[in-house]
């Protein structure tokens, strides 16, 4: 039966509750896989899809078969990409991220999953990290496949793009920022630096399939765990929501934090509705410093 505990009032949790023990008990035994939603990441400014920030959305995000399929597409992408990504660099780790690192570093994890695309994770020390949907953080080539870092793309637009310093109405979670069709469309573009074809953040994106051999070592992980965390998912899109269904058939027990509720709630063990930095603060505090 699951446990819920409600914070909805968003307070801070304290590390004596009741809340971080129960927590703390799927965690205590190691072997935990971690899987993290854009919910770990709200708390560095970057907004989630479907939580509080996500319903301020101004913009549907950008699919495959759209980018793809049309040159115009690709221009007012990049040209929100361009202006968004300075947002999502100057991002930092934030409590909860430096906690999902703790926990790895006293050997309680046995994987983390992100389905986020920001490297937060890896910034705040963790190390091993599936990026499930990719990073903003590299460039692919739709032609050649070549992958080079995304700052290098960054500067290549800039001096393309003397003086485009539009101002930015909004930043979505995908790092592209909300600009009128009018300003993307002065958008100069530039193509791979090898062959001179369409370029593409090395992400996927929505009507895009995550690779079969990721998806294949997601399970292994799931599978194998002593327990399975989700962490600021709303497990909305089967992409996240497999694994958890998949940790349940096999018996591994699921604890979930998130704010507001999940798709996932009926399979975990405990579900905690609370922010998520003070959550696994307490979390680590339960567990002794």
């Amino acid at each position: 039966m699951t446990q819920v505990v409600d914070d909805a009032a968003g307070a801070g949790i304290t590390g004596g509750s009741a809340e971080p023990a129960r927590l703390a008990g799927l965690v205590a035994d190691g072997d935990v896989v971690v899987l993290s939603g854009a919910g770990l990441s709200t708390e560095s400014g970057i907004p989630d899809y479907r939580g509080e920030t996500g319903r301020r959305r101004r913009a549907e995000p950008m699919t495959y078969q759209v980018f793809t399929g049309s040159e115009a597409a690709r221009r007012r992408y990049w040209a929100r990409a361009h202006l968004g990504w300075r947002h999502v660099a100057r991002a930092r780790p934030n409590a909860g991220h430096r906690a999902v690192a703790e926990l790895q570093r006293r050997g309680l994890l046995s994987g983390i999953i992100t389905q986020n695309v920001d490297g937060l994770q890896q910034a705040a020390g963790a190390t091993g990290v599936i990026e499930l949907h990719g990073a903003l953080d590299r460039v692919v080539c739709l032609s050649c496949g070549q992958r080079t870092p995304r700052e290098r793309l960054d500067a290549r637009l800039r001096a393309a793009n003397p003086g485009f310093d539009a101002r930015a109405d909004a930043i979505n979670p995908d790092g592209d920022a909300v600009l009128p069709d009018a300003v993307a469309e002065t958008f100069r573009l530039v193509g791979c630096a090898r062959c001179g074809g369409p370029l593409k953040p090395d992400v996927i994106f929505f009507g895009e399939n995550v690779p079969p051999a990721r998806v294949r070592d997601c399970y292994a992980l799931t599978e194998d765990a002593g327990a399975l965390l989700v962490l600021g998912s709303s497990l909305t899109v089967l992409s996240g929501y497999r694994f958890v269904r998949h940790a349940a058939r096999h018996g591994v027990p699921v604890g979930i934090v998130n704010r507001g509720a999940t798709r996932g709630d009926e399979h975990a063990l405990v579900t905690l509705d609370a922010p998520l930095g003070a959550a696994l603060t307490a979390l680590l505090d339960e567990l002794g410093r």
